[in-house]
């Protein structure tokens, strides 16, 4: 996960400017504002330059402040503003005005000369001189053949020639004008595979792309290779149809990434046996890849207790990267088995050798629920105040800092607890225990039976702070094709 940012401001923000969003039971507490929709020529001139672009400058007063800086701003202030009013001015219908702003852009800004390019073209429709816009979109194509952006080109110049769309689906396959351009070619003309399959490696996300898959696999199945089988396997997975995407990956080129998800789809669909199986060929065939690790911790879950505890011995054994999660499953599947002693010196390796892994948060986490369940908030602290401490990236983390601040003010330790509350408005300020902790401190936010109705800013004391720049996404995590599922 993206590391979590230790700023108070941006809560403030939230909760004084905008209120609160309330979903699915998620608070989205760190809500980023809009900056105005145009700075002031000192703001553009000042210390955060490459702050100033708008988000919304359709509004006459932005397009006035817009047009001062593309005329007296700095550099590349002033150009950015020149292409952005030639954006407006285009949608505006306003081609000629466009072109004004346009004329020697592209010497004066490289850096998007081929989406300068485009605009031209795009002034020239709007204004309604076909002719030159025609010979606008051949010039793009000529200067930037192999930037992106002359897939319009292509896709313009391919209504009267269709040697321009198909060169589009050659050279930029992936590109979303292109995957209109097979879904146009598709729906005039549906028995091309080819087509279904570029549909199938590059539009993944498509709406009814499920159909696409299934059209390829019954209709044309006995005619693609392994590598249409991975392509098509991957689309199934990304859109968790996992059955049918492990059957696709059965048919993939043998890696053990394929051969792990053939498993797993197995899995997810209801087929142990078969799964089993598959895992089975995935260890043999790949006994040291970081999948085999995972999939003996899948396989754990599929045998009987003797099965499950010489899986997870392996995962301890031979990949260190695991040893934590499996020492926590070896724990919980002793305990169930009723070897309390072993579970204990399971659980004692995991905190002593492993103490800062998520495991061990879920394990201290679970302790401190017990023990608050059962009555112990002293000992249910104890626990939290480890995952503070220890374990402050933790996924649980927010959660156990709040209930840390809870468990204390039931116990009468007012500091302890406002200290707590404190912490993850500073530590967690995107979660919803913030949220939860500002009504613990007596913010004006809103509890769960006045949110709804509550509109800050009509106070008297109402001040919207507004960033100088966007914060970072609030959360997310690199690609890994290996976290899913």
């Amino acid at each position: 996960m993206l590391k979590r940012r230790r700023k108070y401001w941006p809560l403030v923000s939230l909760v004084i400017g905008s209120g609160l969003l309330v979903s699915g039971g998620l608070f989205g507490l760190h809500q980023y504002q809009s900056r105005p929709a145009v700075l002031s020529l000192d703001q553009v001139n000042g210390n955060r330059q490459e702050d100033w672009l708008p988000h919304s400058m359709s509004s006459a007063q932005g397009m006035t402040q817009l047009t001062a800086i593309a005329r007296h701003g700095g550099t590349p202030e002033r150009y950015q503003a020149r292409y952005l009013l030639a954006t407006e001015l285009i949608q505006q219908r306003q081609g000629q005005q466009a072109l004004t702003w346009l004329q020697g852009l592209e010497q004066d800004y490289p850096v998007l000369a081929a989406q300068i390019a485009l605009k031209r073209a795009q002034a020239y429709t709007a204004s309604g001189d076909l002719i030159q816009a025609q010979a606008a979109w051949h010039q793009m194509l000529q200067r930037y053949p192999d930037n992106p952006a002359v897939v319009e080109a292509l896709y313009v110049l391919g209504r009267q020639d269709g040697r321009y769309w198909q060169q589009a689906i050659a050279q930029f396959p992936a590109h979303p004008r292109t995957l209109e351009i097979v879904q146009h070619q598709l729906q005039a003309h549906p028995q091309q595979p080819k087509m279904l399959l570029v549909l199938a490696k590059h539009g993944v996300y498509l709406s009814g792309i499920t159909t696409v898959l299934d059209t390829l696999v019954s209709q044309y199945g006995r005619t693609l290779q392994p590598q249409d089988w991975e392509a098509i396997a991957f689309a199934y997975w990304e859109n968790q149809v996992y059955g049918k995407a492990g059957s696709a990956y059965a048919k993939a080129p043998r890696t053990a990434l394929n051969l792990y998800r053939t498993a797993r789809g197995l899995q997810l669909n209801d087929q142990t046996a078969a799964a089993r199986l598959a895992y089975q060929q995935l260890i043999q065939a790949f006994p040291t890849a970081p999948e085999t690790g995972l999939a003996l911790m899948r396989m754990a879950k599929l045998g009987d207790p003797s099965q499950a505890l010489a899986a997870l011995g392996q995962v301890i054994q031979r990949f260190p990267e695991r040893r934590a999660a499996a020492l926590l499953a070896k724990a919980n599947l002793l305990e169930t088995l009723g070897n309390s002693e072993a579970a204990t010196q399971a659980r004692h390796t995991l905190l002593t050798q492993y103490g800062n892994s998520e495991a061990a948060a879920e394990l201290r986490w679970t302790q401190a629920q017990q023990q608050a369940k059962a009555g112990n908030l002293a000992a249910a602290r104890t626990w939290a105040q480890q995952i503070v401490s220890q374990n402050p990236e933790s996924e649980v983390a927010a959660e156990a800092t709040f209930w840390n601040g809870k468990w204390a003010q039931k116990l009468g330790q007012t500091d302890a607890a406002v200290a707590a509350f404190n912490r993850v408005l500073v530590q967690y300020p995107e979660s919803y225990y913030a949220w939860r902790s500002a009504v613990m401190l007596g913010w004006h936010v809103g509890d769960f039976t006045t949110v709804r109705w509550l509109d800050p800013c009509k106070r008297a004391s109402c001040t919207t702070l507004i960033p100088a720049r966007r914060s970072e996404l609030p959360s997310g995590s690199p690609p890994s094709r290996l976290s899913i599922n």
